[in-house]
């Protein structure tokens, strides 16, 4: 009887470490796929895109957007793009999406402005 009172003891206390140790790692793969919702918003001179509404990850470099903008509107490699914040500045390229989202989100969406010129800031 004590062995099985030890065994149940000992597999209680083996699952709650399994727990312990599996609860954060999920989390974390959790977060990794999460998407935020940006909005692009076309300025000054700036083509106009078809789609607005953007998800996208929350660990890329604000560096990413700009990449994907000159793409997706098929701009010469030469050609500048500016992206702004609240109409006010430009982040630099190396921040990440998710910390500007925290900062200056609204509505579940981050609003960014595009440009071929500085237009702010």
């Amino acid at each position: 009887m004590s062995e099985t009172a030890a065994e149940t003891i000992d597999k209680e206390l083996t699952s709650n470490v399994e727990n312990i140790s599996l609860g954060p790692e999920q989390k974390l793969e959790k977060q990794e796929t999460k998407k935020i919702d940006i909005i692009l918003h076309a300025t000054g001179s700036a083509p106009i895109l078809k789609q607005k509404k953007w998800a996208v990850d929350q660990e890329k470099p604000i560096s990413a957007i700009i990449k994907f903008i000159h793409k997706y509107l098929k701009l010469e490699p030469g050609e500048k793009l500016f992206l702004y914040i609240n109409q006010t500045f430009a982040p630099s390229p190396d921040q990440i999406i998710k910390n500007l989202y925290e900062c200056y989100g609204a509505n579940g969406k981050l609003v960014l402005h595009y440009a071929k010129s500085q237009a702010w800031g």
